[in-house]
């Protein structure tokens, strides 16, 4: 049903939104988020039951799956944040089917939506290290590979911000870190200092909450990225 389907479209966009602005300022998202996520989607597959347009069923015997494939990535690793996993599993019960709002999304595919979201996000995720390197380049600072993940900038005010050193002096040379040992990487930072560095590579604390948003969207408007490449390559 089209109403239905903005309303998940809405409730989507302004939860993510809500939690990909406390993510950023606070590094923490509620549960509250995801009850409220999961509340909504059981209200809306009653009401869609009740009206009789509950077609589709069998797909939500996916929601379970889901949950399952979306705890083991994050049991293992792949997912870095609880809150991420909380999302995707939420959401899982939010839009149990592909949408259809007004000819959108262009390119729904066999793969459930979330997982579209899912994958959708990872695209986006990916397209990081040219966007940095690209802003790297505006300013003359281009020095690989730290130049793909993240920005110089001044040590004090590195200790101020949500971001990560990618540099780490080991045996008297100059390593990329990609994964910091600790969420807190102050002490990490005066070392660097104690070294003499007072300009370092670091990387922003960006949440794949924020990635996962914009993986929403796409899904809803334009569809399964990865599905419409292999459509066009088979």
């Amino acid at each position: 049903m089209l109403q239905l389907d903005l309303i998940r479209l809405i409730a989507g966009c302004v939860i993510l939104g809500y939690a990909c602005y406390t993510d950023i300022k606070t590094r923490m998202v509620k549960n509250t988020l995801w009850i409220i996520t999961i509340f909504i989607g059981v209200v809306l597959l009653i009401i869609q039951y009740m009206v009789g347009e509950l077609h589709n069923w069998y797909q939500l015997l996916f929601i379970p799956v889901i949950v399952v494939i979306v705890y083991a990535l994050y049991y293992i690793g792949l997912l870095f944040g609880g809150a991420d996993a909380k999302a995707i599993m939420s959401l899982s019960v939010l839009i149990p089917f592909w949408p259809d709002i007004y000819g959108l999304p262009v390119y729904p595919s066999i793969m459930p939506f979330v997982w579209a979201v899912f994958s959708n996000s990872i695209i986006v995720f990916i397209l990081f290290p040219p966007a940095f390197l690209i802003y790297n380049a505006l300013k003359g600072e281009v020095e690989l590979p730290f130049a793909l993940f993240g920005y110089r900038m001044d040590t004090e005010t590195a200790k101020k911000k949500f971001v990560w050193p990618l540099e780490k002096v080991d045996g008297g040379k100059k390593r990329l870190v990609l994964v910091p040992e600790d969420f807190d990487c102050t002490e990490h930072i005066e070392e660097l200092e104690k070294l003499g560095f007072k300009r370092i590579w670091v990387t922003p604390k960006v949440p794949f909450m924020v990635p996962l948003l914009a993986g929403l969207i796409i899904s809803f408007t334009y569809g399964d990225i990865v599905f419409s490449i292999l459509n066009r390559i088979i």
